[in-house]
């Protein structure tokens, strides 16, 4: 059930970690949230290796938060690679990120991210937008089906 499903937080900065999870917390998301702190544990977990790989693969994130600066890989090549798996292809990314390049933009959507947020400053803004987030994504969108691939 989309509810149940989880969240994949891939965020390397403590401060914005801890003011995400309150934001899901002050919108009433209960859907779990799994952070990853760099690209290499987001891949680990999405494709079940590494330090992941007792994970069950059925179990895929309802929606991926996707920051772009990240360490050992970052969010771009994340999203390359997300897309180019079959597993993968199909799950919702938001680039949740600070970033304004419009290189970042472009090549964000190039490389097919559903949409490309740039975390607000402002607290309150930021809660707001979670609260839209979790809104749309968790309860309104259908999401594809999972292919049967392997």
């Amino acid at each position: 059930m989309p509810h149940e499903r989880p969240i994949l937080l891939v965020e390397d900065n403590p401060d914005d970690e801890a003011l995400t999870l309150r934001a899901f917390s002050k919108n009433k998301i209960t859907n779990p949230v799994v952070v990853a702190r760099d690209g290499v544990e987001a891949l680990d977990y999405l494709f079940c290796t590494g330090g992941f790989a007792d994970r069950d693969p059925a179990s895929m994130p309802a929606v991926i938060l996707l920051d772009l600066k990240l360490p050992r890989i970052d969010g771009l090549e994340v999203l390359r690679r997300i897309r180019a798996s079959e597993k993968t292809a199909l799950l919702p990314v938001v680039v949740l990120t600070t970033s304004k390049e419009h290189q970042d933009i472009s090549e964000a959507y190039r490389l097919g991210a559903n949409s490309y947020i740039r975390k607000p400053v402002d607290f309150e803004r930021f809660i707001h937008a979670v609260g839209q987030l979790g809104l749309y994504w968790l309860s309104l969108n259908e999401p594809a089906e999972p292919t049967s691939g392997s």
